[in-house]
């Protein structure tokens, strides 16, 4: 349905919308350490090929149309619902981090470990709503190519991404983020 393709589209102008201010903010900070990979850039690369370009192909072109899959029209409403939690944990993750967000595996000079708002709940709170985000991209473009493969590219882009940044963020605060580590959780909350 167009609703659903209308809606995907709309979350991704929310998350550009959301990013505008801090990616700005961001330029304008001097760094004191960069551990950007080639592997991470590829990931990167693949993972834009995958939740936009095919997406836009598939959304304005019949061409993808061979590999639609159909589910009940309940599961497209409930990817809008999580795509919608998605902008939320996104907003909130910026919000919590101002000046210490970077758009790759950055340390500020000024940069300082961020633990209250949703950061004491899950430490990646911008991978969880990529995460969420990519599960709605399969309820809501129901295509093969266009849906599931996001999904299959994010697992290895986080794996790879977020055990570089904890050893950054080890490197950084020490014992003060190994500490951190235990009591909140990685993508879910600790219970």
């Amino acid at each position: 349905m167009i609703v659903f393709k209308i809606i995907y589209w709309a979350g991704i102008v929310m998350q550009v919308v959301i990013l505008m201010p801090f990616a700005k903010a961001a330029r304008s900070k001097p760094k004191a350490a960069s551990r950007v990979s080639l592997t991470e850039n590829i990931l990167l690369w693949l993972m834009t090929v995958v939740g936009l370009v095919i997406p836009l192909i598939y959304s304005v072109t019949p061409w993808l149309g061979f590999a639609d899959y159909n589910l009940p029209a309940w599961m497209g409403w409930l990817g809008g619902v999580v795509l919608a939690g998605s902008l939320v944990v996104f907003a909130r993750g910026h919000a919590d981090l101002k000046t210490n967000w970077s758009p790759s595996l950055e340390i500020r000079q000024d940069h300082t470990l961020v633990t209250n708002g949703i950061y004491g709940y899950i430490r990646h709170p911008m991978y969880a709503s990529q995460m969420l985000f990519n599960f709605a991209q399969i309820l809501l473009l129901q295509n093969w190519l266009a849906g599931p493969p996001a999904v299959a590219f994010f697992i290895p882009f986080f794996l790879l991404r977020s055990r570089a940044e904890e050893k950054m963020m080890l490197d950084t605060f020490g014992s003060q983020y190994r500490e951190y580590m235990k009591k909140v959780g990685g993508l879910f909350p600790k219970f």
